[in-house]
């Protein structure tokens, strides 16, 4: 049994860092793995043992976390929050907030102060002392590293190309080098932390309290106090807190932070309340239907949450090559300081100036910071849209989509069936109510739409009986025993399997029906319609304007009924009367098909069809919002039922990944360009600044683009 245990996790913004306090948690006994979220600011860890002493392994993490990244934080996600310490005076809290630009600023005022006096010996102290206001902890860091073995970082590089440039009498060079990349870095933090809280301000749908009515007292409770039955007033402004049932009062929902739906959503008595939604004018007394873990919004926030913890392909691979790149580079530094001069090509001490510049320039802070900010901006803008992805893995299998496969009712149609008539065999002894009311008694035990639409019917009639013995079989029908008589309701090909056959009105409807035998003889035809979707015809269209060369349809209903949905919105590749284990022998055969670099897309319900949600290279379940067994199933879920969210989703993935490849080459080419610059003397260490902090800063930016949807 693998347990998680989730940490906040505060100072710690690169990923080379956070790969080193990862390797060394998974030294500690029963650490199967572990993980750190940079944009969350979490540290996940998996452990083995149930029966870990939380204080003691608490104590551990926070000792390695330290002695890895001093100067971080880590505290359990399951604490208390503590408000933020408001101790001290204006003043402190000002010099707290901008240290760096006031150290930076006096670090120049020194340098300034250094020029009139020349290369003299107070020259040289002012600059030192500048040097040492402007990146003390950069050369604290590199050294503590470079004891623990770790010496290929960031600081290490400014550390080591810095004091080169001391070495060569490159004072004020040194300093303002030092200078700009700690401005470089603290406006790169103010853009990281722009991003967090655009991504916390998106995910900041919980609400923090409801009123609840106990023996007739408005009491205000957390979310999670909340059970199943209680009483809850809404008021005007306020979230729904769970997800509940209108127990009276009309109101408007703004359900746009759920679903990306900007038009409110009426209700009325009766009528469900979505967890995290806005109520609008009207107040409303409501019944809760789930507890706070269970609802909506839980599922929503957990989502997103663990999303970005599912890295792309992209992301591990720039992880690994910021772990083996830095290295090379300062070979190469050495290479470039030291080959040349040997050879009598020039000075020592002008190839060290550009060996230097080399070093400057190769961090790679721009790829190893904006790359996963990009696809975790991807999946806050999808969120967004009413589109919650479980990571950035499947973001960038998305925007391969080369083959959609959808399935039917629920999907292209509503699946919301309902009774259109019933057509009594002229050998049955039966009447059209009797026929219906013993269906409606053994479809009651089934939850497929077909089912549900008969019992409903039934019950409308109000005409009851009570049905013993049911067995269902599964993509056939349903079999039972009412009032001691053999009911059974299936499809056309289930009766013949059992000797039932009749060819009466066979595959001569649009919609589905389905045969009604009692005792052992067929009694009746049940014909049930189910409408298109509206979006439908023009979703199908949107796809292939996007390039989706092959759209299809699985469907175990009726040829009849599949063709005529699919010529309605222009399918032409469709497959009917599946059972589910041909379904997916279908996906199957489909998977082999398609192109190696294109991904399937299957868009389904959720559950009916999750053995072929599971097998599709993405899986997307439709109007399944706050359903487990849809999360659980597919990689995307659609929070409402409308389908043209698949086409905007290829698109916005697209787009995140089209904004991730930007960044891997704007970086990577403005990086070699100046470290060629450099190596032929053309560079200056200003300009390899610029290419290091500067288009770190410039690709963050760019990254935080994906947060935004057309």
């Amino acid at each position: 049994m693998t347990i998680e245990k989730t940490y906040m996790i505060e100072g710690v913004d690169c990923a080379v860092c956070a790969a080193r306090i990862e390797q060394a948690i998974n030294k500690v006994d029963g650490v199967r793995s572990s993980q750190i979220d940079l944009l969350q600011n979490r540290l996940h860890i998996y452990t083995g043992d149930e029966e870990d002493s939380s204080f003691s392994f608490d104590d551990t993490i926070r000792n390695i976390v330290s002695k890895e990244e001093p100067g971080t934080k880590v505290s359990s996600i399951l604490d208390e929050p503590k408000e933020i310490s408001t101790e001290g005076s204006p003043l402190s809290r000002f010099l707290r907030a901008y240290a760096i630009p006031l150290r930076i600023v006096l670090a120049a005022v020194l340098v300034i102060c250094s020029l009139p006096v020349g290369d003299s010996s107070l020259a040289f102290f002012l600059t030192a002392i500048a040097y040492g206001i402007s990146g003390y902890e950069i050369v604290y860091k590199a050294i503590r590293n470079l004891f623990r073995g770790n010496m290929f970082d960031e600081n290490f590089l400014m550390t080591l190309a810095t004091i080169g440039a001391f070495a060569i009498g490159e004072y004020t060079e040194a300093v303002a080098v030092m200078a700009f990349y700690q401005v470089g870095e603290f406006f790169q933090d103010l853009a990281v932390d722009r991003s967090r809280k655009s991504i916390a301000k998106l995910m900041d749908i919980k609400p923090q309290s409801a009123t609840v009515i106990r023996d007739g007292k408005q009491i205000t409770v957390k979310p999670e106090d909340i059970t199943v039955g209680d009483a809850l007033l809404i008021r005007p402004g306020e979230k729904i807190p769970v997800d509940a049932e209108v127990t009276s009062g009309y109101s408007s929902l703004d359900i746009s932070a759920l679903t990306g739906e900007s038009l409110p959503r009426e209700v009325h008595k009766g009528d469900p309340l979505i967890s995290g939604s806005v109520n609008g004018s009207g107040v409303l007394h409501a019944k809760a239907t789930n507890r706070y873990i269970d609802s909506t919004v839980a599922s929503i926030l957990k989502l997103v949450e663990e999303s970005s913890q599912k890295k792309a392909k992209t992301e591990r691979f720039i992880t690994k090559f910021a772990k083996y790149y830095t290295p090379i580079v300062v070979v190469l530094a050495i290479l470039i300081a030291s080959i040349p001069p040997l050879v009598g090509s020039g000075s020592f001490s002008t190839w060290l100036y550009r060996a230097l510049v080399f070093l400057v320039v190769s961090c790679p802070c721009a790829l190893v910071i904006s790359v996963p900010l990009g696809f975790f901006g991807g999946i806050g803008g999808l969120a967004r849209m009413g589109i919650l992805v479980k990571g950035g893995n499947h973001i960038q299998t998305l925007a391969k989509t080369g083959h959609v496969v959808f399935d039917k009712t629920g999907t292209i149609t509503k699946g919301t069936f309902s009774v259109d008539s019933i057509i009594v065999f002229d050998s049955s002894p039966y009447t059209e109510e009797q026929i219906i009311g013993f269906a409606g008694a053994v479809e009651a035990n089934s939850h497929h739409p077909i089912a549900k639409a008969i019992s409903t019917y039934a019950l409308a009639k109000d005409i009851h009986q009570t049905g013993v013995e049911v067995q269902e079989i599964p993509g056939k029908g349903m079999r039972g025993i009412v009032d001691g008589i053999t009911v059974t309701v299936g499809t056309d090909s289930y009766m013949d399997e059992i000797g039932l056959s009749s060819d009466s009105g066979k595959e001569t409807f649009g919609g589905p029906s389905v045969l009604v035998s009692i005792g052992e003889a067929l009694a009746g035809r049940i014909i049930l319609s189910d409408t298109v979707k509206r979006e439908s015809s023009q979703t199908i269209r949107h796809l292939t304007n996007l390039g989706i060369q092959r759209i299809s349809m699985l469907s175990g209903d009726t040829k009849t009924a599949v063709s005529a949905v699919a010529r309605s919105v222009g399918i032409n590749d469709f497959y009917a009367e599946l059972l589910p284990h041909e379904k997916i022998l279908h996906m199957e055969r489909m998977m082999k098909q398609k192109k190696s670099q294109e991904s399937l897309l299957f868009v389904g319900d959720g559950i009916n069809d999750a053995p072929v949600l599971a097998r599709a290279d993405i899986g997307a379940s439709m109007g399944s919002m706050g359903s487990d067994a849809a999360v659980e199933a597919s990689d995307m879920v659609i929070m409402t039922d409308d389908l043209s969210k698949i086409p905007q989703g290829i698109v916005h993935a697209r787009k995140t990944v089209s904004i991730v490849t930007q960044n891997i080459i704007f970086a990577l080419s403005i990086k070699v360009l100046v470290m060629a610059l450099g190596t032929v003397g053309i560079a200056t260490m200003w300009l390899a600044v610029f290419a290091d902090t500067g288009v770190a800063l410039l690709a963050v930016m760019n990254s935080l683009r994906a947060l935004k949807y057309d």
